[in-house]
């Protein structure tokens, strides 16, 4: 069972790593296959291409345009721009060779661009669990206070009782009068008398 919870983990904690890579490699395979189907020199497939990563860039500049422009928005259509103009290029060429350079070109663009994020996320990340260990630290540190102050009123209770039961057995004891006890008689009794009251 532990095995299975860390594969899982680890499959969570790859996963968005491999996405760069998997998406550029879907594109080019996607690309290659369309080549096949016709798409070779065909200039109307080229120009709908070239249209369609034109349009999507001109949407991430305009999602970016103003002071609080969408910066994930953005990034998407960068990457779909660029995601299309890979397809326009590898589809239209004869060879694999310039849609390889451009999958390898994109897929290091795409992990530059990512690796901002995942630091960003890790430093949102990393910043939550020590503010969360913080805020554990004081309610530990409020509990062990309760838990002194509670011990405390217990064992004060629990000599009240033994001095309340001391004194009852005292003024049981045969031929013990305490009106006979002065201060003269006996001063530290008076002395213990007088504090306790």
């Amino acid at each position: 069972m532990n095995e299975q919870i860390t594969a899982r983990h680890w499959l969570v904690a790859i996963a968005p790593k491999a996405a760069p890579v998997i998406a550029t490699s879907t594109v080019l395979i996607l690309a290659r296959i369309w080549n096949a189907a016709g798409a070779e020199h065909s200039t109307g497939n080229a120009a709908l291409m070239g249209t369609l990563a034109a349009g999507a860039a001109a949407a991430g500049l305009a999602s970016i345009n103003g002071q609080h422009g969408d910066g994930a928005l953005a990034a998407t259509a960068f990457g779909l721009s660029g995601a299309l103009a890979v397809t326009g290029v590898t589809a239209y060429a004869d060879t694999i060779a310039p849609g390889l350079v451009l999958w390898a070109i994109t897929t290091v663009l795409a992990y530059v661009l990512s690796a901002r994020y995942w630091r960003h996320d890790r430093h949102e990340s990393t910043a939550h669990a020590q503010h969360m260990e913080i805020r554990r630290e004081d309610h530990r540190h409020a509990e062990t206070i309760e838990i002194i102050r509670a011990r405390t009123q217990t064992e004060a209770l629990a000599y009240a009782v033994a001095l309340s039961d001391a004194r009852a057995h005292r003024d049981g004891l045969p031929g013990f009068h305490h009106p006979a006890l002065t201060p003269t008689t006996r001063p530290e009794l008076a002395a213990i008398e007088e504090g306790s009251t």
